[in-house]
Protein backbone atom coordinates (compact mmCIF):
# COMPACT_ATOMS: atom_id res chain seq x y z
CA UNK A 1 0.00 0.00 0.00
CA UNK A 2 0.74 3.37 -0.95
CA UNK A 3 0.70 6.48 1.76
CA UNK A 4 -2.57 7.48 0.12
CA UNK A 5 -4.51 4.14 0.21
CA UNK A 6 -3.93 2.76 -2.96
CA UNK A 7 -1.94 -0.40 -3.58
CA UNK A 8 -2.00 -3.67 -5.19
CA UNK A 9 -2.90 -6.46 -3.21
CA UNK A 10 -0.84 -9.17 -4.40
CA UNK A 11 2.20 -7.31 -3.91
CA UNK A 12 1.37 -6.78 0.05
CA UNK A 13 0.79 -10.21 0.31
CA UNK A 14 3.86 -11.36 -1.40
CA UNK A 15 6.23 -9.24 0.91
CA UNK A 16 4.02 -10.56 3.72
CA UNK A 17 5.22 -13.88 2.94
CA UNK A 18 8.73 -12.66 2.28
CA UNK A 19 8.65 -11.44 5.70
CA UNK A 20 7.04 -14.65 7.02
CA UNK A 21 9.81 -16.56 5.19
CA UNK A 22 12.80 -14.16 7.26
CA UNK A 23 11.19 -14.52 10.14
CA UNK A 24 10.87 -18.33 9.91
CA UNK A 25 14.88 -18.11 9.40
CA UNK A 26 15.64 -15.82 11.78
CA UNK A 27 13.72 -17.56 14.31
CA UNK A 28 15.31 -21.30 13.46
CA UNK A 29 18.88 -19.24 13.57
CA UNK A 30 18.65 -17.89 16.84
CA UNK A 31 16.84 -21.43 18.37
CA UNK A 32 20.34 -23.05 17.28
CA UNK A 33 22.40 -20.61 19.13
CA UNK A 34 19.96 -20.84 22.38
CA UNK A 35 19.70 -24.93 21.61
CA UNK A 36 22.96 -25.43 24.36
CA UNK A 37 22.87 -29.24 24.11
CA UNK A 38 23.35 -29.11 20.72
CA UNK A 39 26.42 -27.08 20.86
CA UNK A 40 28.13 -28.49 23.65
CA UNK A 41 27.77 -32.04 21.80
CA UNK A 42 29.04 -30.50 18.84
CA UNK A 43 31.97 -28.98 20.58
CA UNK A 44 32.83 -31.90 22.37
CA UNK A 45 32.62 -33.99 18.97
CA UNK A 46 35.02 -31.68 17.68
CA UNK A 47 37.35 -32.47 21.08
CA UNK A 48 37.28 -36.10 20.64
CA UNK A 49 38.46 -35.52 16.74
CA UNK A 50 41.45 -33.34 17.41
CA UNK A 51 42.26 -36.29 20.63
CA UNK A 52 42.24 -38.91 18.71
CA UNK A 53 44.10 -37.29 15.56
CA UNK A 54 46.66 -35.76 18.52
CA UNK A 55 46.82 -39.44 19.73
CA UNK A 56 47.48 -41.13 16.13
CA UNK A 57 50.04 -38.85 15.30
CA UNK A 58 51.90 -39.32 19.21
CA UNK A 59 51.44 -43.14 18.19
CA UNK A 60 52.76 -42.89 15.18
CA UNK A 61 56.27 -40.93 16.32
CA UNK A 62 56.37 -43.02 19.19
CA UNK A 63 56.67 -46.27 17.29
CA UNK A 64 58.93 -44.67 14.75
CA UNK A 65 61.20 -43.73 17.84
CA UNK A 66 60.96 -47.24 19.40
CA UNK A 67 61.82 -48.56 16.03
CA UNK A 68 65.21 -46.79 15.84
CA UNK A 69 66.21 -47.28 19.56
CA UNK A 70 65.60 -51.12 18.89
CA UNK A 71 67.77 -50.34 15.90
CA UNK A 72 70.43 -49.07 17.39
CA UNK A 73 70.40 -51.58 20.57
CA UNK A 74 70.65 -54.47 17.80
CA UNK A 75 73.54 -52.99 16.30
CA UNK A 76 75.47 -52.12 19.42
CA UNK A 77 75.03 -55.74 20.82
CA UNK A 78 76.10 -57.15 17.21
CA UNK A 79 79.11 -54.95 17.57
CA UNK A 80 79.83 -55.96 21.69
CA UNK A 81 79.17 -60.16 20.69
CA UNK A 82 81.64 -59.49 17.64
CA UNK A 83 84.65 -58.24 19.89
CA UNK A 84 83.82 -60.89 22.43
CA UNK A 85 84.38 -62.98 19.94
CA UNK A 86 87.62 -61.78 18.52
CA UNK A 87 88.91 -61.53 22.08
CA UNK A 88 88.66 -64.01 24.42
CA UNK A 89 91.38 -63.16 26.69
CA UNK A 90 89.54 -61.49 29.44
CA UNK A 91 86.58 -63.50 29.45
CA UNK A 92 89.29 -66.31 30.30
CA UNK A 93 91.16 -63.65 32.93
CA UNK A 94 88.09 -63.53 34.61
CA UNK A 95 86.64 -67.29 34.91
CA UNK A 96 90.47 -68.01 35.83
CA UNK A 97 90.11 -65.45 39.02
CA UNK A 98 86.77 -67.45 39.51
CA UNK A 99 88.46 -70.64 39.71
CA UNK A 100 91.31 -69.52 41.58
CA UNK A 101 88.76 -67.62 44.23
CA UNK A 102 87.00 -70.77 44.69
CA UNK A 103 90.38 -72.70 45.01
CA UNK A 104 91.41 -70.49 48.07
CA UNK A 105 87.74 -70.68 49.44
CA UNK A 106 87.85 -73.94 50.10
CA UNK A 107 91.68 -74.22 51.76
CA UNK A 108 90.26 -71.86 54.34
CA UNK A 109 87.67 -74.12 54.86
CA UNK A 110 89.36 -77.00 55.15
CA UNK A 111 91.88 -75.49 57.38
CA UNK A 112 88.97 -74.52 59.77
CA UNK A 113 88.17 -77.57 60.70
Amino acid sequence: MTGNGTGDVAALREEIRRTRVELGETMELLAARADVKTLVRHSADQAKARLRQQAALTVARVRGQAAEKARRVRAQAYEKGGAVGRNPVPWAAVAAGAVATAVVLLIVRGRRR
